[in-house]
């Protein structure tokens, strides 16, 4: 049994020696509506601050079929670039008068329908999901329920609005620039074949080259998933069957990217000539080898996904894709 005190509406009227309606109408902004007194207010409202008490959320989302939260999906909350869009979505989410509700799927499309259905079961206004599973039908069932938008990723068939990185783009001239300064031999290791993210990084990369006239080695570009340790174990096989590093690699992910230092550190050596990855973060700038990367614009995404479920709260049609600008990140050492 539960040793903690849970405070109602009635406590606070005790306390406060009002009426359960009057301390209801108080606390839920309406006192002015009713002609209640500014001393009455006060006194409740001093006893609901003293208590730390906050009306109960599910009981007004009854009253008003509205609860006022967003829920957003993403696939792990310690990827920076998952944590970039939902502190910058969080913030936003505020201001316009929802409050944030954030579970993380694993990139497991089992896991991820069931967090979905969980913040359906909390009465979320609105979703925004970072998918995970390929197969549009997996979506449509919830998109018909409430407002629903990918952000990052989009799936490929289905009609969900979706906000992403205009990635391909990007990709394109990050593996064209160390084209440019020489590289010959550029490594791909990406995520999972099945992502969007993954499609759009790829097919950045294979134009650079095409635009080079260069053809890729059969062993030059593997797909597997974001994961440090499919990183690691990727550029291990290279260098195992080869004898050598690579000229240049590119990761399809900040994640892949830590795996790659993580075996150029244990495995010593120079490390390839050139390091290029897509997604940014601060610690690259303290490295001792450049790494050239793309950031994406966190809260451009965050700011596009939120206006689009708004704009559904609001009955009117979102545009039906968003494609956000990144930059591209130069270092030198």
């Amino acid at each position: 049994m539960s040793t903690f005190a849970r405070l109602t509406i009635d406590d606070i009227a005790r306390l406060a020696g009002v009426s359960r309606t009057t301390a209801s109408l108080v606390l839920n902004g309406r006192a002015e509506a009713y002609r209640i007194s500014e001393a009455t207010c006060q006194r409740v409202l001093a006893i609901a601050a003293e208590h730390q008490f906050q009306p109960s959320q599910s009981a007004r989302a009854l009253r008003s079929r509205a609860s006022h939260t967003l829920g957003l999906v993403v696939p792990q909350l310690t990827n920076f670039a998952h944590a970039s869009l939902a502190e910058a979505l969080e913030p936003l989410a505020r201001e316009a008068g929802y409050q944030l509700m954030t579970v993380s799927s694993g990139d497991d499309p089992g896991q991820e329908a069931a967090g979905i259905g969980q913040l359906v079961a909390r009465q979320v206004d609105g979703l925004i999901v970072v998918p995970c599973n390929p197969e549009p039908a997996a979506y449509a069932g919830w998109a018909k329920r409430l407002p629903l938008v990918f952000a990052d990723r989009r799936v490929p068939g289905s009609p969900v609005p979706f906000v992403v990185t205009a990635a391909a783009a990007a990709a394109e001239v990050l593996v064209g620039e160390v084209i440019a300064k020489g590289a010959r031999e550029i490594l791909y290791i990406g995520g999972g074949a099945s992502l969007s993210t993954s499609a759009d990084r790829l097919a950045g990369y294979r134009a650079a080259l095409e635009d080079a006239g260069i053809t890729p080695g059969e062993d030059w570009i593997s797909e597997r998933d974001y994961l440090r340790a499919s990183g690691q174990a990727r550029l291990a096989d290279w260098v195992d069957r080869h004898g050598r590093y690579p000229q240049a690699v590119f990761t399809g992910g900040i994640t892949l990217l830590e795996g790659v230092l993580a075996f150029v550190n244990a495995h010593g050596g120079a490390g390839p000539d050139f390091l290029l990855t897509f997604d940014d973060h601060p610690l690259l700038d303290c490295l001792p080898q450049a790494v050239q990367s793309v950031a994406q614009d966190s809260h451009a995404l965050a700011a596009g996904s939120l206006a689009a479920v708004l704009a559904m709260l609001a009955g009117q049609p979102p545009a039906t894709e968003c494609w956000i600008d990144a930059t591209q990140r130069r270092r030198q050492h």
